[in-house]
């Protein structure tokens, strides 16, 4: 990938400009010799050819939407001049595609994890404090405070922290809203990597602790505590109690060797430039690739950022069934849009834009490499968890929060978070960034994990087996991602109806 432009595909009518190029700058390449018209910032595209009005800009092989006026040879090609080419929703045929499995089998490595006692693994051991409503919020977090607390004074032995997933609802919401609340407030509750879960209610809200506990089911009470706030005198008194209670349970786990391919790892992008669908993105995918080579669990969410590439996913379902699933949840996507009498194509961001992508095309067919070229194998709902290895598609929204707190819900351990803008954002599970550039990565080192910039200098297989590694450090506890270290981390759940 060394050089200053990079045609992606035999076919593109556009090239990307690796590097900032200046007005009047001849670049010679693929056999063809391109004057530039304007300086193209880099993570931006430039003609290859002219373009004729209202006809196909083609990158990555597919169009990204049609030119608005004729675009000459070398002329930078962005929202100026540029239009999306997506509508509402559309029917889709199954036409299934051929899966090359890697050239390059691995072996499979082993993690150091807490095995749970309902067979599940943990890569973290920790406490959380999941408020059943958002009137109590600030107890979970006083509590959590004291359990850091204690924690630093070499008590709660063998806990890696104590964290309170705040949040606004869990009252005054119907319908779907109230059932979306407790699905995932109940699927952290479960989440492996917590050693001890306290749960805190008010008592008189919708999600009462009575009702969140037949969501939950069958729980292990030493593992889930409650806590009633109204019901009790003091409830900072109780809920320490509760805590030393929880930290001594989970105080006794211990990592072992267990096999990577149990590992269950969410994919996602946010803050993308030009350059995400070149570096970061694809990195992710042979990772994803890797990981389903071995056995284990990728997911794969942001469904409205698929729009204009669900193709690529949909023709790689492993069946007609699942193709089905698929092309639900996209539609659904796309009808929620209309719903709301907005238009499904409003997208990308400023940011996204400012970084050299122009279209909803042009940032979906680079969102959906994460997902490397593995057959997908289930379709999840929002709030359901991961049942089958392999490649699963989640249904939620692109909003980095609420998704990455999807994808921790659906069971993820561990998040691969690709950016080309940046953010300092993270979730209940470690969240790596991954840099789509290396100008990104060296200013915001305190926020970025892995430098994907790298592939424009060195070779991908190097690259590749960097981040694989640092993935399976950060699983077996030898590594902690920068948003641990900085202690960002919260949750926001997907919200769709009226408040009360």
């Amino acid at each position: 990938m060394k050089g200053k432009v990079l045609r992606i595909h035999p076919q593109d009518s556009v090239a990307v400009a690796l590097i900032k190029l200046e007005a009047g700058q001849t670049i010679t390449f693929d056999e063809l010799t391109v004057t530039l018209s304007q300086t193209i910032p880099q993570g931006h595209k430039f003609a290859l050819q002219d373009i004729p009005a209202h006809t196909a800009v083609i990158k990555y092989g597919f169009p990204i939407g049609n030119a608005r006026t004729a675009i000459s040879k070398g002329a930078h090609v962005h929202t100026h001049n540029l239009i999306t080419r997506l509508h509402g929703e559309l029917d889709y045929t199954y036409r299934p595609a051929i899966i090359i499995p890697p050239s390059e089998p691995c072996d499979t490595p082993s993690i150091q994890a807490f095995e749970r006692a309902d067979g599940s693994i943990g890569i973290r051991n920790e406490l959380w404090i999941i408020p059943t409503v958002g009137c109590v919020n600030k107890v979970a977090a006083a509590l959590a405070n004291w359990g850091n607390q204690q924690i630093a004074a070499g008590a709660f032995q063998g806990v890696g922290g104590v964290y309170a997933w705040e949040h606004p609802y869990g009252c005054s919401q119907l319908g779907d809203d109230h059932a979306r609340t407790r699905t995932i407030l109940a699927d952290l509750v479960r989440h492996p990597n917590a050693g001890g879960v306290l749960v805190i209610g008010l008592g008189c809200e919708n999600n009462t602790i009575e009702s969140f506990k037949q969501e939950l089911g069958g729980f292990d009470p030493h593992h889930v505590c409650f806590l009633a706030t109204q019901q009790v005198s003091d409830e900072i008194a109780e809920g320490r109690a509760s805590l030393v209670l929880l930290a001594n349970h989970a105080g006794k786990a211990t990592r072992r060797a267990v096999s990577a391919s149990r590992l269950v790892v969410g994919l996602k992008c946010g803050g993308s430039d030009g350059l995400s669908g070149i570096t970061a993105n694809p990195l992710v995918g042979r990772i994803c690739d890797r990981l389903v080579g071995i056995g284990g669990s990728a997911i794969l969410t942001e469904i409205p950022e698929m729009f204009g590439a669900e193709d690529l996913l949909l023709n790689r379902c492993v069946s007609k069934e699942v193709h089905h699933q698929l092309a639900d949840v996209v539609n659904g996507f796309k009808q929620y849009y209309l719903d709301h009498n907005q238009v499904v194509y409003e997208n990308p961001s400023p940011g996204n834009k400012e970084g050299g992508i122009s279209t909803l095309e042009d940032k979906s067919l680079g969102c959906v490499q994460k997902g490397g070229t593995s057959p997908v194998q289930a379709v999840l709902a929002y709030g359901e968890r991961v049942r089958s290895p392999g490649l699963n598609i989640l249904s939620g929204p692109g909003n980095d929060l609420v998704s990455t707190t999807a994808l921790a819900a659906a069971g993820a351990h561990l998040v691969l978070f690709t950016t080309g803008r940046g953010t300092p954002l993270g979730c209940p599970v470690p969240t790596l960034k991954i840099a789509s550039n290396s100008t990104l990565a060296h200013e915001k080192s305190g926020w970025i994990d892995m430098d994907a910039g790298r592939l424009l200098e060195e070779e991908p297989s190097v690259v590749e087996k960097d981040l694989f590694s640092l993935v399976l450090d950060i699983a077996s506890g030898k590594a902690a991602t920068k948003n641990e270290t900085n202690g960002y981390r919260e949750i926001a759940i997907f919200k769709d109806g009226v408040t009360l």
